[in-house]
């Protein structure tokens, strides 16, 4: 019998244990790596002679750099297009995308405007595919962001998170990884972008420790790590009704000064600076911003491995 195709789809799929095996995998990678140079293989190669497809709907820095590194860093390779440049582009179903590619590659990673086309893909592929990023999630950067968050101030469990701002896709998968990992998150957003329900029903069936308010000050009150993300994303069109609703949550010194006083920032980026958080944030001492976005190769090293189930 074959084996269950490894799909990463979503963080509310996996269980704790799951979760915790590649996060400690992308900490002794990056820690195995101190001093090499950026393009050297790790050294068992997880994915060699392997082939990684990465699909994208929507513009990308992190993701397209940081999947594209730590595919050669596990020994592989990369093919990358645009949707608009595929066939997918021009309206061949996903579902013969799936097929197709499932012969020439040996995993796809997709960044998706509909979270349903990428469940759509998994569903009809036979090798592993990857959420990159939806509408409805971000597995990938929760990942590197606990990650970022255990390098610095030790294991999650037990920790409160504080969410300010949109209740967002990214929203969605901390609500997704706090049940699994046992931390605490609070979620300070105005009505109008409160978070998805279904997400928080969930958590709670899990018995997850999730609280949610119209306070930023009650959210991030006593908190080990206060995060928050652009109010204004790529294809939005409601710039000006969003800034409105949102400007009472931007993430300044004053609203830092009520987290604890060893508290973390950590911003997915890129950063509207002076809109959902200060230049002294974001440059100051609790900002872990730049080492979480250099996490996104290991947690994605990772991944990509316990998608091939080398680890």
């Amino acid at each position: 019998m074959s084996k269950a195709v490894r799909h990463f789809l979503d963080l509310w799929r996996l269980d704790g244990t799951e979760l915790r095996i590649i996060l400690e995998d992308a900490k002794a990678r990056k820690a195995a790596r101190a001093g090499w140079p950026k393009g050297k293989p790790d050294e068992d190669h997880p994915a060699r002679g392997r082939t990684l497809a990465m699909i994208f709907e929507k513009n990308s820095t992190r993701t397209r750099f940081s999947f594209d590194a730590a595919m050669r860093q596990l020994g592989g390779d990369v093919i990358i297009s645009n949707a608009v440049d595929m066939q997918l582009g021009r309206g061949e179903p996903i579902e013969d995308t799936a097929r197709v590619l499932s012969r020439m590659v040996d995993a796809i990673m997709i960044r998706s405007n509909v979270h349903e086309d990428v469940e759509r893909l998994a569903l009809w592929s036979s090798v592993p595919v990857i959420n990159g990023l939806s509408d409805k999630s971000h597995p990938c950067q929760i990942l590197a962001d606990l990650m970022t968050f255990e390098e610095h101030r030790g294991n999650v469990y037990g920790k409160t998170f504080a969410w300010v701002g949109d209740g967002n896709n990214v929203c969605s998968s901390f609500i997704h990884a706090a049940p699994k990992l046992g931390f605490k998150l609070n979620i300070a957003s105005p009505a109008v972008f409160h978070p998805d329900m279904m997400d928080l029903a969930r958590a709670a069936e899990q018995q997850g420790h999730v609280m949610t308010t119209h306070d930023p000050v009650e959210a991030v009150r006593g908190a080990d790590c206060v995060i928050t993300d652009t109010w204004v994303s790529m294809g939005d069109t409601d710039h000006d009704e969003r800034i409105e609703a949102l400007e009472p949550y931007q993430v300044d010194d004053k609203l830092m000064s009520v987290a604890n006083k060893d508290a973390v920032f950590l911003h997915c980026l890129p950063a509207h600076r002076g809109e959902e958080v200060t230049d002294s944030v974001i440059d100051g001492p609790a900002s872990l911003v730049w080492d979480e976005a250099e996490n996104r190769i290991h947690a994605q090293k990772s991944i990509l491995a316990w998608c091939f189930g080398a680890i």
